[in-house]
């Protein structure tokens, strides 16, 4: 029988063998036996702890999800002025995803699972509070005149869309960004979201 250490252990083995097969592979291409085969488990102890490749997929894209948000309003929060906060974010990003390359991929290449598949009630309530949170820090600069009111999907696209594009190539071996490129990712950035004069 096995230990509950084991069992943690079993299901960590799970998790980062899983980590790196979609991250190399993709989630559509990763099958049960590549995972099983990463992580050096039996199919009895992967069953013990998830019941498909999916339910894999979604634990993991949400504990990304609440890793990455929880860095994101900590570093947003340290920063009272409107620029400093928008750059400021932009340059997290690139460090986060510099640091945490297989789950960063994770979160810019594949899909969110849908609140109806494993994993998607988890997302979808982490994405509320977080932009909730980002909307409190971010709604006393827009009454300022200092950002626009802007929908948060297209906050997102805005603020950060050129910064995962920049990390597409990097993840792909095409180019690898300089500081002085991820500071023309910041500028650009806080362009793309303050209020311009009338």
């Amino acid at each position: 029988m096995k230990s509950a250490k084991n069992g943690r252990d079993g299901r960590t083995r799970i998790v980062e063998g899983a980590l790196r097969r979609f991250s190399q592979d993709g989630v559509s291409a990763t099958t049960l036996a590549s995972l099983r085969e990463e992580s050096g488990v039996s199919v009895g102890s992967f069953y013990h702890h998830f019941a498909s490749k999916e339910h894999v997929f979604g634990v993991l894209y949400a504990d990304t999800l609440r890793m990455y948000q929880e860095a994101f309003l900590a570093e947003l929060r340290r920063h009272e002025g409107a620029r400093e906060g928008i750059e400021a974010i932009v340059a997290l990003h690139m460090a986060w995803c510099g640091e945490n390359r297989e789950r960063a991929h994770l979160l810019i290449s594949e899909r969110p699972p849908k609140r109806d598949e494993p994993g998607g009630t988890e997302v979808s309530d982490s994405r509320r509070a977080f932009f909730k949170q980002v909307s409190e820090w971010w709604r006393p600069h827009m009454k300022n005149g200092l950002l626009q009111p802007v929908h948060p999907t297209m906050c997102y696209v805005l603020w950060l869309g050129p910064a995962n594009e920049m990390c597409r190539l990097w993840f792909a071996g095409a180019h690898h960004p300089t500081q002085e490129e991820i500071t023309g990712l910041c500028e650009a950035a806080w362009q793309s979201l303050r209020q311009q004069p009338a």
